[in-house]
């Protein structure tokens, strides 16, 4: 039995990547949960699966508010804080992006503030931190987003109506993943968006990661420059 060193067929990153959207949106359209979203979301919805193989589970599963996809946008042109759970989120999103659209990374997670804050209060230490980065940065537009711990909802959530935060300022990405407080609190998310008419983007139930949440501000980084490119600056509306 003679063993053959092979090549890979496709060996260019740009035509890999390109295949792979062309592959995906191929099979997506064949679902008809696809159809329900607009161009926007569709863009996002793509990158998620791109990002994870699953069709099914992204598409009859991810929630979108009525103006999610255009606030983000808006949100990521004014600067905004992305305000995460994880260090894996800040280490997996685009340096390029970032300093281009000036959006700073804050994840207090491991600063020893939080650390006594969590002791003090009995919570966890993402409960604590995102208590912490709201406080510090109230008063300048927000994307909040998880993609680990569900208590980092809660505390959002809470944090946000009690310090009066202006919620026009604000957007909720929600992907927690695992067993304990996970659907539970992406049923919190969606019920105080949908209360406030806050606008945010969920994956419902036990499914979700930090890199879906990498993927969601990336797909929205994409849309910016191709509206850029395109038609001229994205002006939010």
């Amino acid at each position: 039995m003679n063993f053959e060193l092979q090549e890979p067929p496709i060996n260019i990153g740009d035509e890999i990547s390109i295949k792979s959207f062309e592959m995906i949106h191929k099979e997506a359209v064949q679902y008809v949960g696809f159809a329900r979203f607009d161009e926007n979301e569709k863009a996002l919805v793509e990158r998620l699966i791109h990002t994870t193989t699953c069709f099914d589970q992204i598409i009859d599963n991810i929630y979108f508010s009525k103006n999610a996809m255009n606030k983000l946008k808006e949100l990521l042109q004014r600067k905004a804080k992305l305000i995460v759970d994880t260090n894996m989120i800040r280490s997996g999103l685009s340096k390029f992006y970032l300093d281009k659209y000036k959006n700073e990374v804050i994840c207090y997670v491991n600063e020893p503030e939080v650390f006594e804050m969590a002791k003090k209060n009995e919570t966890t230490r993402s409960y604590a931190a995102v208590e912490l980065a709201i406080e510090k940065f109230k008063d300048e537009p927000m994307i909040l987003a998880c993609g680990n711990a569900p208590t980092f909802i809660y505390a959002a959530i809470n944090t946000l109506i009690k310090l009066n935060i202006n919620l026009d300022n604000v957007i909720l990405l929600l992907f927690p993943v695992g067993f304990v407080n996970v659907v539970e609190s992406k049923n919190y998310g969606k019920e105080f968006m949908k209360y406030f008419g806050i606008e945010g983007i969920i994956l419902e139930g036990r499914y979700g990661a930090s890199t879906m949440v990498v993927a969601s501000i990336h797909a929205a980084y994409r849309l910016i420059r191709d509206y850029d490119t395109e038609f001229g600056k994205y002006n939010g509306k």
